[in-house]
């Protein structure tokens, strides 16, 4: 889903702001942008988030048709180091001086960060539970 609304944004998608501004300080929170990213990164996020929800079931099933289980088991520890990196950030100081912006600043405090956490223990749960 997290993907979708990546590909959603890429190509012109607007919720939930109700023009590209307002849906900047919605979803980026970057003080003076005041344009979404342009299509191909944008894109490129949304096949990264893709791919990141593949690799559970690829690492949990060991499918053998599909990459090598060292990559994948690399894959998995990356991924949930960004996702609870990431969920950190929107608890220290130092990112929210960088994106105050409302109401994302407060959005990234109660969904957005806490969403990445609990993506990162997930991915923690399913390493230590193999």
């Amino acid at each position: 889903m997290i993907s979708a609304l990546h590909a959603y944004w890429a190509y012109g998608g607007l919720w939930p702001g109700c023009d590209e501004a307002s849906l900047v300080k919605t979803v980026i929170g970057a003080p003076g942008l005041e344009t979404m990213p342009p299509t191909g990164l944008t894109m490129a996020v949304a096949l990264l988030i893709f791919i990141a929800g593949l690799l559970p079931p690829m690492f949990v099933s060991g499918v053998p048709s599909g990459p090598p289980a060292n990559l994948v088991w690399t894959g998995m520890v990356v991924l949930a180091t960004i996702f609870l990196v990431r969920g950190s950030l929107a608890f220290l100081p130092i990112f929210r001086r960088r994106h105050p912006q409302e109401p994302f600043a407060t959005l990234d405090r109660h969904i957005y960060g806490p969403l990445c956490l609990l993506i990162g223990a997930a991915y923690v749960i399913v390493l230590a539970s193999v």
